[in-house]
């Protein structure tokens, strides 16, 4: 259970802390519980939704919305402002994207970027519980972090050392696919066909944005992880509540 403590204390705000810096298998392990991870962000929200019920539509919205950025603390949402600065800085230019990448200050673009997928978020958030569609609130976090994992075990990480190359380099590859399998069967036995359809998006989108980082990088880097799964989940809750 150490792997699943360390993915959860690195990719949530939640009061789990570990004694001391984990070793770079344990870290490698840790990519195997992401999605599960992403069901208890899920069983949280789903858990908030049936809380408001009777809110008014547009503070129900809000909250759900805030309860989703919180349970991360913003950490994707980090990486895609700086993917989204260093794509347009960049000019196609892989080192001077991967410096602007390194920058932590946020320029316009970045701004509007995260303007832009948190409003499309909440007012898919809204559609979608207006229809009723509440197992999105668990589908789409689980998918998101099955992202992660897909991107790690198919895609070279760019940056030398750190975290994120510990995690490329000890992941359980074999295990990494299984575990992406139990996740996509389970995202479609719980969602029916609007598990499929989401399972459809995220693919979609999943390739879409890989072979822009291959293009532009040549693999990803932690940023651009960050990115993946905000634009993905972003994505997938739009497609859902339009279908």
């Amino acid at each position: 259970m150490q792997a699943f403590w360390i993915a959860l204390q690195f990719l949530s705000s939640l009061p789990v802390r570990l004694p001391g810096m984990p070793e770079p298998a344990q870290l490698g392990r840790s990519l195997l519980f992401y999605p599960l991870v992403g069901l208890l962000f899920g069983a949280l929200l789903w858990t908030l939704n049936a809380m408001l019920t009777g809110a008014p539509p547009l503070l129900h919205g809000a909250l759900l919305l805030t309860a989703w950025v919180l349970l991360s603390g913003g950490l994707h949402l980090d990486g895609l402002a700086d993917s989204a600065d260093a794509w347009l800085g960049g000019f196609g230019d892989r080192e001077r994207t991967l410096l602007i990448m390194k920058d932590p200050r946020s320029g316009p673009i970045a701004v509007i970027t995260l303007v832009l997928v948190l409003l499309l978020k909440f007012a898919a958030l809204l559609a979608l519980i207006e229809q009723g569609q509440v197992v999105a609130l668990i589908i789409v976090p689980v998918l998101g972090r099955c992202a992660l994992l897909g991107l790690f075990l198919t895609t070279p990480y760019v940056r030398a050392g750190g975290l994120g190359q510990a995690l490329a380099d000890h992941l359980p590859r074999h295990a990494g696919w299984q575990v992406l399998l139990v996740g996509a069967l389970g995202c479609v036995l719980m969602g029916g066909w609007n598990g499929v359809s989401a399972l459809i998006i995220a693919s979609v989108v999943f390739v879409g944005l890989r072979q822009m980082m291959l293009r532009r990088l040549g693999g990803c880097t932690g940023d651009t992880a960050g990115a993946l799964l905000e634009l993905l989940e972003m994505t997938v809750l739009v497609g859902l509540a339009l279908i």
